[in-house]
């Protein structure tokens, strides 16, 4: 059985934030690299334009987080956990994240894209032209590379898709090159 129906038939195909039923896609949870039931939820358009910031948040419409928090399954969890800390400032989501429990496990996973931090802490990685970068784009890179450690040459003008930020370093990208795993300094990408 796929992932995709796996986490289709675990929430009765309702999102498993907002329990809304139109247009569920399936959506890896960030800094993971790998799709499995474990680092995956299903979750409606609405839900994942505002999780992804396509579109403006609306705090209203992260009221179901209230019964979604509660979720017997971690991913489920850890996203509740990052969208009341995104709209903490409206103040009945910091009544519901002090309600709140993750194992530290789990703690770490939901921190990890430092959606507690204030924006003023928060570290901001930006390409070569200072374009912010997030987790999941794709990038370029703009000069050939070595790759430490190996005999790999990252040409010029290979796409990175699918990247992970450091989140100690602004520097820091990973990504993957043919089937190499590696960091990259963000000086030497360009957003696509």
């Amino acid at each position: 059985m796929s992932v995709l129906q796996t986490l289709q038939d675990r929430s009765n195909n309702t999102c498993e934030l907002c329990t809304g039923t139109k247009d569920l896609k399936q959506y890896t949870i960030p800094p993971s690299l790998n799709e499995n039931v474990a680092n995956d939820i299903l979750v409606c358009h609405v839900c994942l334009d505002q999780i992804e910031e396509n579109v403006d948040m609306n705090p209203n419409h992260w009221r179901c987080l209230n019964d979604s928090m509660w979720s017997e399954h971690i991913a489920v969890q850890i996203m509740a956990w990052r969208m009341l800390q995104r709209i903490r400032n409206e103040g009945w989501p910091k009544d519901l994240l002090d309600m709140m429990y993750l194992d530290d496990d789990a703690l770490a996973i939901a921190r990890a894209t430092g959606e507690h931090e204030d924006d003023s802490n928060k570290i901001i990685h930006r390409d070569v032209n200072g374009v912010v970068l997030e987790s999941g784009d794709a990038v370029v890179l703009i000069k050939d590379l070595k790759v430490k450690g190996s005999s790999l040459v990252a040409k010029q003008g290979t796409a990175v898709r699918n990247i992970r930020l450091d989140h100690e370093n602004d520097k820091y990208i990973e990504g993957k090159v043919g089937a190499q795993h590696i960091v990259i300094i963000t000086d030497y990408v360009k957003k696509l």
